[in-house]
């Protein structure tokens, strides 16, 4: 059965416990930037629509044609954001940030006009926080760089080798590349194509990026007020709520960290899961506390998309779905100047994930780890030529409540999405709207 924190966070703490296996990777992400910048395998039952093939035959993908696929990643595997403070710290030496030569491609760096790449505050805070060891905050190491590489090989076998929908050798007239304003987003798309391409080339790669303010790869809590209205006060409870609170103060007090520093689950997440991908030790008390850490990281990010109070939820992930659904449309019109695009790859983070999954209502309780991807893939029915949409999340498939089945008909994925989806002139009117719908 599908789980969706947005709406069982109310689940008993033993119901959590059983949905939370720790996992290896996952950090939080650009959404506390923002922030502080600012101030399964699903069930796979019978399609039932008449128009639809069954995807319980044999061999369901032959029934269908793959017209364009949108990956939306994680990057890969980065240094902390923040070291936990009064312990003892990791060293995060430069030369665990090397490049490997096999991920070097030719490619440039823009806005989404093509002029000049915009400023990064977020980056600018980033290079403000150097580690012990020698490292600034929040960058992309080798590892992570080579889980991105991983992925793109992932995508080639997938989308050239079987089913031979892209060109071997990269082309920007088939391939668009966005990624948020970060430098560990930006190489991790570059190191995604290097993977997908085999540092094969016929163009430049240029890796789009937006303005801080507009950008909407990620909840936006500096550019959106409303959001940041919303959200604020959440983010200044997270600690308080019941059980989070006791259990936070348990591990601080085992760890030794003064009362004084402001720490919670999801900064002691970031810090632990980083050490564990690099192989870095870490306070011996953690290994106890793990399980808890990753538990109480999640709730605090479910308590923010509140059951019943979704207007953050739409402001965090709306601008996103009606890309993707615009996307879909022009694709379907033929006449369309980006008819030929086959792939669009957006390079973001864990907190764009999370909403994603939760609006979705698939998220399964687990913080996205390092490199995971939600893929979506527009297929048209080789019977009736009538269009579907398949979602899988880290490889897979999901069936998405409100659609028939894992192979969704347009119609019924674009009802999902509309209680969500928001276009550029409905997201700024909201953002800028001082009535609020929510408490």
């Amino acid at each position: 059965m599908t789980i969706c924190c947005f709406l069982f966070f109310v689940c008993s703490s033993a119901m959590r416990n059983l949905l939370t296996k720790a996992g290896l990777f996952g950090s939080v992400s650009v959404a506390f930037g923002t922030i502080w910048w600012s101030q399964q395998k699903t069930e796979s039952n019978p399609i039932t629509s008449s128009a639809a093939p069954n995807p319980n035959d044999a061999c369901p993908a032959s029934l269908y044609e793959l017209q364009l696929v949108q990956v939306l990643f994680r990057h890969g595997a980065r240094t902390p954001l923040k070291s936990i403070p009064d312990v003892m710290e990791a060293q995060w030496a430069p030369s665990l940030l090397e490049a490997p030569p096999y991920t070097h491609i030719n490619y440039v760096v823009t806005d989404l006009k093509g002029g000049p790449q915009p400023r990064s505050p977020l980056e600018d805070n980033y290079r403000k926080n150097i580690l012990s060891g020698g490292s600034f905050a929040g960058q992309l190491t080798t590892l992570g760089m080579q889980q991105l590489y991983e992925l793109g090989e992932t995508l080639r076998k997938k989308y050239i080798e079987e089913t031979p929908l892209l060109s071997p050798t990269f082309s920007s007239t088939e391939v668009y590349v966005r990624s948020t304003n970060i430098v560990r987003t930006i190489e991790s798309a570059k190191c995604l194509i290097a993977g997908l391409f085999k540092q094969k080339q016929k163009d430049i790669v240029s890796i789009l990026t937006e303005e801080a303010e507009s950008e909407i790869l990620y909840p936006n809590y500096h550019g959106c007020k409303l959001l940041k209205v919303l959200s604020h006060p959440r983010w200044a409870k997270l600690s308080t709520l019941p059980g989070i609170a006791e259990d936070l103060q348990s591990i601080l007090s085992a760890l030794g960290v003064a009362a004084h520093q402001h720490v919670d689950f999801i900064l002691i997440r970031d810090d632990m899961v980083a050490r564990e991908a690099h192989g870095l030790p870490s306070p011996l008390v953690l290994s106890s506390w793990r399980n808890k850490v990753e538990e109480r990281a999640v709730d605090m990010m479910c308590s923010l998309y509140k059951p019943n109070k979704r207007e953050a939820l739409q402001l965090s992930v709306g601008p996103l779905f009606h890309v993707l659904l615009e996307n879909i449309e022009k694709k379907l019109q033929d006449n369309s100047a980006e008819a030929n695009r086959k792939l669009f790859l957006y390079s973001a983070h864990d907190t764009t994930l999370i909403p994603c999954l939760m609006a979705l209502e698939i998220f399964d309780m687990k913080w996205p780890p390092y490199a995971a991807s939600i893929t979506l893939e527009l297929h048209k029915s080789r019977q009736t030529g009538d269009a579907f949409v398949k979602l899988s999340y880290i490889g897979q498939d999901q069936h998405i409540p409100g659609c028939s089945g894992v192979y969704c008909p347009l119609q019924e994925f674009k009802q999902v999405l509309s209680a969500y989806s928001l276009s550029s002139e409905r997201y700024n009117s909201r953002c800028n709207s001082t009535g609020l719908t929510e408490p």
